[in-house]
C-alpha cells in the first residue's frame, strides 16, 4: 500500500516494550479469525476478541496476526493485567516514513 505525501499523518508514534519470557501471553491462530479478518473497516468479531482478552484478563499479552504482513504479529497489552508492572514500556518516539511509501 502506497499513500500521497500530503495525506500521511504526521502524528504517529513507535512504542516499544520489554516483555520478559515470564510474562503470560494468548495468541489468536489466523485460522481461528473470520475469513474477512483483513477487511478495512474491520470486522466487528475482531473487536470481540479483544474485548473478551482484556475483560478475562488471563494474559498480559495478546499476540495477533498484523493485517499488513499476517506471517508477522502484533502485540496488545492489557495495562490492567497485574503482570503489566513487569513490562518495560519504552518511551514514543516519533514515526518516519520510508520513502518508499510514496511511490
Amino acid at each position: 500500500m502506497h499513500i500521497d505525501r500530503g495525506d500521511s499523518p504526521r502524528d504517529l508514534v513507535v512504542v516499544a516494550a520489554d516483555i520478559p519470557d515470564s510474562v503470560s501471553r494468548k495468541k489468536v491462530v489466523l485460522s481461528r479469525l473470520p475469513s474477512d479478518w483483513r477487511r478495512s473497516p474491520a470486522p466487528g468479531e475482531l473487536a470481540a476478541v479483544g474485548d473478551s482478552f482484556v475483560a478475562d484478563s488471563k494474559a498480559a499479552v495478546l499476540i495477533v496476526p498484523s493485517v499488513l504482513t499476517p506471517s508477522e504479529s502484533n502485540w496488545l497489552i492489557n495495562p490492567r493485567h497485574p503482570e503489566f508492572a513487569r513490562i518495560r514500556v519504552r518511551s514514543p518516539e516519533d514515526f518516519h516514513y520510508d520513502v518508499r511509501f510514496f511511490v
